[in-house]
């Protein structure tokens, strides 16, 4: 088989890489090791950056998140018994977040793939990336008990991780950075209106909460847990009052028990393996970095990545130029850090760490205090948390 571009990994950055580079009239190949009902099923992010929206509008898959998704001008943090609003279109000349789900994002990327026939291998086996060294990489499978080998120009390594994307790079190659939270995040999604019109970010002296949501009748829970949490350990009932004591009691007295329909324990880290281009082989999203949910960064830099790397492979394909392409590392990595800074700084003001000494709770408080006073602090909060320019 022959193709330019063959994309590692159905999630979303590949899917929404593939449907980039159709619409600019290049071939690709997506090859992913799990099944398509698999990767819908995976409950992830669901707070889009204004960016993010608007590849999806070039990539022409937006009608159903204009006509389901929720915009959100500001969000809510919570603490000391009290909820402070961060006024995002306020403190941002007007831009805002859009609250719609992952699954429903690589949903609606799956159906453009698929109507526009563009081929997604599932359930590929054994996949090899060779020569990606050369001008001349190559893709090896097992798909469907044949023996499948792909030349391409190019490799796209959208596949996490834990991926054989990033598994193919000689440690040697790369620079890895990377900080393990002591905690991790405890999640609950139930079909229940959500407990506000928008996200409730409360730190607590019992652990961090947040309230989210995934449409107007679905909600996303979250609570901060100590590594080793066991979900059996944690019943509907028992986090439902876990939660309403950690919220203000504005919050607390909206929320409504409910069964939940998913549950899953999240540990949180911080990782960046610089660079992001090996010869021709581009990593992209989670193959790259990973943050902590706190600043819902992940699924957006994972857009971010696809922007440039779109941009650079168009730019390659209509004009021969090479720059994009060359830059294309030291791009992304220039945003990524910049989330990767906020995500932590998210974390740290919220959370609750184990080995924090009093001082350390006395200077969390104390940001938190100023952060409530300063236009100008919210104001760096609401740019960051909107999504820095491409």
């Amino acid at each position: 088989m022959r193709t330019q571009v063959a994309i590692i990994g159905a999630g979303p950055a590949g899917l929404l890489l593939g449907q980039l580079l159709h619409v600019a009239g290049i071939d690709t190949i997506i090859l992913e090791r799990r099944s398509g009902d698999y990767v819908l099923s995976r409950i992830r992010a669901g707070v889009l950056e204004q960016g993010t929206v608007a590849l999806l509008e070039q990539a022409g898959v937006a009608a159903r998140l204009h006509a389901e998704g929720l915009r959100h001008d500001g969000f809510n943090l919570a603490y000391d018994g009290a909820r402070h609003r961060i006024d995002l279109a306020g403190l941002t000349g007007g831009r805002h977040v859009t609250i719609y789900g992952q699954t429903e994002m690589t949903r609606d990327l799956m159906q453009a793939r698929a109507a526009c026939g563009a081929p997604s291998l599932y359930e590929a086996a054994e996949v090899h990336l060779a020569d990606f060294d050369s001008a001349h990489p190559r893709v090896t499978c097992l798909f469907e008990g044949q023996r499948i080998e792909i030349a391409c120009d190019f490799i796209a390594g959208c596949d996490g991780s834990h991926g054989v994307s990033h598994a193919s790079l000689p440690a040697a190659a790369l620079s890895l950075h990377e900080r393990h939270y002591p905690f991790g995040w405890l999640g609950v999604m139930a079909d229940v209106a959500p407990v506000s019109d928008e996200l409730v970010y409360a730190s607590h002296e019992r652990g961090f909460a947040l309230c989210s949501m995934r449409s107007a009748h679905r909600s996303r829970y979250y609570l901060q847990c100590p590594l080793g949490t066991e979900i059996a350990d944690w019943p509907d009932a028992r986090f439902w009052d876990e939660l309403r004591q950690r919220l203000d009691p504005q919050t607390a007295a909206a929320l409504v028990d409910a069964p939940s329909i998913e549950k899953s324990i999240a540990p949180l880290r911080s990782f960046v393996a610089e660079p992001m281009r090996f010869g021709s082989l581009f990593l992209a999203g989670d193959a790259a970095h990973i943050v902590p949910p706190t600043g819902a960064k992940g699924l957006n830099l994972a857009a971010s990545d696809v922007h440039y790397l779109a941009e650079g492979l168009i730019g390659h394909y209509r004009e021969g130029r090479a720059s994009g392409l060359e830059a294309y590392s030291q791009r992304a990595l220039a945003r990524v850090w910049k989330a990767e800074r906020f995500s932590w700084w998210m974390t740290s003001l919220l959370h609750q760490f184990p080995d924090s000494s009093p001082f350390d709770r006395k200077i969390q408080a104390a940001e938190r205090a100023y952060l409530a006073g300063s236009r100008a602090a919210m104001a760096a909060l609401a740019e960051n948390y909107v999504g820095l320019p491409f």
